[in-house]
């Protein structure tokens, strides 16, 4: 009696795929992804809808995208500078620069965008100290001298 061993290929184990290649883990992220955006879209337009005429803004002088030149002049009062600009296709656009003067070297600014009349968006710089040079006092500035 003679015992052949046979040998039987062996089929190569199924790897599991990684984590976040999982089916599971897929739809998780894309779903949060999703939603993350879907209220990026519609997180304006709910607190527009809980204020559509920007009065409680305007009395907490806040601004807000949407609103006209006269509610943010009625919210913020008038900038000390605006720059004008218009597009390619005749957009007229508007940059309106608050300053905020917290002493005579601190000052801040705040930006507004407008865009035909509307609020578009804005900015605020934080404190912006300024820092004069101490020159020596027996080296004066070159452009200070007679």
């Amino acid at each position: 009696m003679t015992t052949e061993l046979q040998s039987i290929p062996l089929e190569p184990a199924a790897e599991e795929p990684s984590f976040i290649r999982r089916r599971p883990v897929r739809i998780i992220i894309y779903a949060g992804l999703g939603l993350f955006f879907l209220l990026m879209v519609l997180w304006p337009m709910i607190v527009h809808l809980r204020d559509p005429d920007f009065q409680k803004h305007i009395e907490q002088h806040r601004v807000m995208v949407g609103m006209t030149k006269d509610q943010v002049l009625k919210s913020w009062s008038g900038p000390q500078t605006i720059n004008t600009s218009f597009t390619k296709e005749g957009l007229r656009r508007e940059e309106w620069i608050f300053e905020d003067w917290e002493s005579t070297a601190i000052v801040r600014h705040r930006y507004l965008y407008f865009e035909e009349g509307t609020l578009i968006g804005g900015w605020y710089e934080g404190s912006s100290e300024r820092h004069f040079p101490d020159f020596p006092a027996e080296k004066p500035h070159p452009k200070l001298q007679p």
